[in-house]
C-alpha cells in the first residue's frame, strides 16, 4: 500500500555525456557517472546502498550500547554478463566493527551477529527489495 509517507522519489538530470545528478525531495543531490572518472557508477551505488542501509539499521541498535571504536562494510560482486543479460552475482557484506574494553562494549558485541542478521532479514529495504522479486517499470513521459 502507498501512502504520502511511503512512498519515495528521485529526480534525475543530465549534466554531460555520461554524468547525472540525483535530487531527492529534501533537496540533497549526488553526481554520479558511467565510470570515465571518478564518481561513483549505478552498481556502485548500488553497493553503496546495500551496504549503507544495514550500516544505519546495525549502527542503530549497537550504539545504543556504545559507541564503536572501528565501524567499516565492504560490499562487492561481481559483474555478469550472460544469457539473463547484465547484472551482479552474489553480493558480499562484510561488517568489521569493533567496540571499546568494558561493559557497555561488551554488549554492543553481544547484540551486533542479531544487528547484523535483523538488517538482513528483514530492516534493510536495500537489500530486502534486492532479494524479493520486485517489479521495477520503465516508460516514457506523456
Amino acid at each position: 500500500m502507498t501512502t504520502q509517507d511511503s512512498y519515495r522519489e528521485i529526480n534525475l538530470i543530465r549534466d554531460s555525456a555520461g554524468k547525472f545528478t540525483a535530487t531527492n525531495v529534501r533537496g540533497g543531490t549526488l553526481s554520479f557517472g558511467s565510470g570515465d572518472d571518478d564518481q561513483f557508477t549505478p552498481v556502485e551505488l548500488l553497493l553503496t546502498a546495500i551496504a549503507g542501509c544495514s550500516a544505519i539499521d546495525t549502527d542503530i541498535i549497537t550504539a545504543r550500547r556504545a559507541e564503536p571504536d572501528t565501524f567499516t562494510v565492504a560490499a562487492g560482486g561481481d559483474k555478469i554478463r550472460d544469457d539473463q543479460g547484465n547484472h551482479m552475482g552474489p553480493i558480499e557484506v562484510v561488517f568489521t566493527v569493533r567496540f571499546p574494553e568494558g561493559e557497555a562494549g561488551d554488549k554492543a558485541r553481544k547484540v551486533l551477529p542479531d544487528a547484523v542478521r535483523q538488517s538482513h532479514e528483514r530492516l534493510c529495504t536495500v537489500s530486502r527489495t534486492v532479494l524479493l522479486p520486485t517489479d521495477v517499470s520503465m516508460r516514457l513521459a506523456d
